[in-house]
């Protein structure tokens, strides 16, 4: 299982970021799409393109509301044209980066045009767009690598979509290996009923995770990643019946009492209203063996890679960064065979 990190990125910092995460040893490297709270994302990952020679980049998600799809496969084109072949586009129904312009996430029937649409503009065919023909036309006589689609997906719906159209599919369900496994089995019956061979499907995770020998600190820490993801489960439209029981109440609490202006946030008076066991299940926070035992059951279930947020965009840097740190050391751990061996990446 690959381990990589999301980052809100800064135009002052994110060659420099990028080239130290490359150096820890992560996999991959990818940054908020949410215009309001951080720099416009594609320009953010040239230049970590051009900082980096190995670590895959993308966005931590793009959505199908705010851009184009032929403006999002331009962009993503030039980034695998600049990265030698390193990008993989992450996208979803949009959150945030609605929220703040007053629009709301794209529904089901309309994300799936969209996947179809951007993915033939990608492999460079035309697409028709009511009657006019179009496609990326600066693309010809230049030999790039496909761009894998990984789809951020919560509930089955997206997840049965993502499972038919996308490469990957990157569950936004938190750390709880019971929801987790059930993500599993749904996106590869869904897979296999679309005629694909389930295991082309590579499975990913959002992992809010900090590591600190006071698990009190590293839950301060996590608080507000967590609450968002809780606020995913809670979207209009979500069955926030069938959730399981653990995450119903705070889905429930989400949908009505999210406060967007603490998006990410630890500071929200939604995200203070977790308690810590909500937290310490659907999140990871406490030492490094425990760290390291909750990343290995989730690699069990099937999880190919990892994208860990590696605290509320308002912890301080003391936490997180000596967390970035110690996670770095297993990276390599998580790559190989059962706890406590090695190996190439998976």
């Amino acid at each position: 299982m690959d381990m990589g990190l999301l980052f809100f990125p800064h135009p002052t910092n994110t060659a420099a970021i990028a080239r130290r995460i490359e150096d820890l040893g992560y996999r991959s490297i990818v940054f908020a799409d949410t215009q309001n709270l951080a720099p416009e994302t594609w320009s953010q990952l040239i230049l970590a393109a051009t900082a980096t020679s190995r670590i895959e980049l993308g966005p931590g998600v793009t959505n199908p509301v705010s851009r184009d799809p032929a403006v999002t496969a331009s962009a993503s084109l030039g980034v695998q044209v600049a990265s030698n072949g390193r990008l993989v586009l992450g996208i979803g129904r949009g959150d945030s980066s609605m929220a703040k312009i007053g629009r709301k996430p794209a529904p089901p029937a309309d994300f799936e045009l969209y996947l179809q649409r951007l993915r033939a503009y990608l492999d460079g065919d035309t697409v028709d767009r009511d009657g006019t023909s179009s496609r990326i036309e600066w693309l010809d006589g230049i030999d790039v690598p496909r761009v894998p689609i990984e789809v951020s997906a919560t509930g089955p719906k997206v997840i049965e979509m993502a499972a038919r159209i996308a490469d990957r599919i990157c569950f936004a369900v938190g750390a709880d290996t019971e929801r987790l496994a059930h993500c599993v089995a749904l996106a590869r019956r869904a897979a296999e009923a679309a005629g694909r061979e389930p295991g082309t499907l590579r499975l990913g995770a959002y992992v809010n995770c900090v590591v600190h020998d006071d698990p009190a600190i590293a839950r301060e820490a996590v608080r507000g990643g967590v609450a968002s993801f809780a606020h995913f489960s809670g979207f209009p439209g979500m069955q926030i019946d069938e959730l399981p029981e653990a995450v119903r109440k705070a889905a429930e609490s989400m949908r009505t009492g999210y406060d967007m202006t603490h998006h990410g946030a630890a500071a929200g008076s939604h995200a203070q209203a977790l308690e810590p066991e909500f937290i310490h299940r659907f999140g990871i926070a406490g030492p490094l063996d425990e760290a390291r035992t909750r990343f290995h059951q989730i690699r069990d279930l099937g999880i190919d890679f990892v994208r860990v947020i590696p605290g509320s965009r308002d912890a301080p840097g003391e936490v997180t960064l000596p967390s970035i740190a110690q996670l770095s050391t297993l990276v390599d751990e998580l790559a190989g065979g059962p706890l406590g061996t090695t190996g190439a990446p998976s």
